[in-house]
């Protein structure tokens, strides 16, 4: 279902009006603030989003953010509305499954994340998807 594979400026604007609550997938800790993986999470915060952290990585961290860590997306409840994929692209099919038990709404693969058959898997199961998009500087564009 490729209608779920958002591409055009009019879908991630309504896609982004309808999200609330953001899971970070690869989200790293405050020693790596100069990384996109922390600051791009940190900028949604300060926009007003509800941001879980799921580090990949990092297993001492109990909290960033100042929020609570959850180790795989299927384990937060309530749910969320998307999750901001901070993984290379060759990594992502390990977290298909978790991904396809949460069920969000949205998966967001950040800038230079791209994977066409680990997307349409996620479409067909009805999770939108976008790719290769910087989140933080797609919604900086829209405020």
């Amino acid at each position: 279902m490729t209608s779920n594979v958002l591409e055009t400026d009019a879908e991630i604007t309504e896609l982004l009006a309808h999200t609330k609550r953001i899971a970070v997938l690869g989200i790293k800790t405050e020693a790596q603030a100069d990384q996109a993986a922390y600051y791009v999470p940190k900028y949604l915060v300060d926009a007003g989003f509800d941001v879980v952290p799921v580090p990949v990585y990092y297993p001492e961290a109990t909290a960033i953010l100042g929020r609570p860590v959850v180790r795989q997306v299927a384990d937060i409840t309530p749910g969320v509305d998307m999750v901001n994929v901070f993984r290379r692209s060759k990594d992502l099919a390990a977290h298909l499954d978790d991904l396809l038990k949460a069920r969000p709404k949205s998966v967001w693969l950040q800038q230079g994340i791209k994977d066409a058959a680990f997307a349409a898997k996620l479409a067909e199961a009805g999770v939108k998807v976008v790719q290769d998009r910087c989140l933080m500087v797609e919604h900086r564009s829209r405020r």
